[in-house]
């Protein structure tokens, strides 16, 4: 896969995924730091990235509006560094079996130390 990691995410991830043998960059290395979360659209698109990020109000609406996507991650909650680099490598483990995320979204929730991971199409109904 190809990940786009978003800022609210740390630029670790991307080592993450490369070490796991994926393709990935992250936001600040793409110089789009600061980019309203609608302008990262385009190169996304672009890009044919699985986006990753924290933000799942915002980019949950942004891909309801988007005919065909290469996947959505939604790590949450908001964790330090090394929450997040292991929330990232039990997906990259769920998504190790050739799972495509075209048109899904896959959460990652950690509540009381428990792991979900929970995957759908998005936008509702593709």
């Amino acid at each position: 896969m190809n990940f786009l990691i978003d800022e609210c995410l740390h630029t670790s991830l991307v080592e993450v995924a490369i070490l796991r043998g994926h393709d990935a960059t992250h936001v600040t290395y793409r110089g789009l730091s600061g980019a309203k979360d609608w302008n990262l659209m385009t190169p996304i698109r672009a890009g044919a990235f699985t986006f990753v990020t924290n933000n799942a109000k915002d980019f949950r609406r942004l891909y309801a509006r988007e005919d065909i996507h290469a996947g959505l991650i939604i790590l949450i909650p908001n964790a330090p560094p090394e929450v997040q680099r292991a929330l990232f490598d039990t997906v990259l483990d769920a998504l190790d079996n050739g799972t495509s995320l075209i048109n899904e979204a896959l959460e990652v929730r950690l509540t009381d130390g428990v792991v979900e991971i929970t995957c759908y199409e998005w936008p509702r109904g593709t």
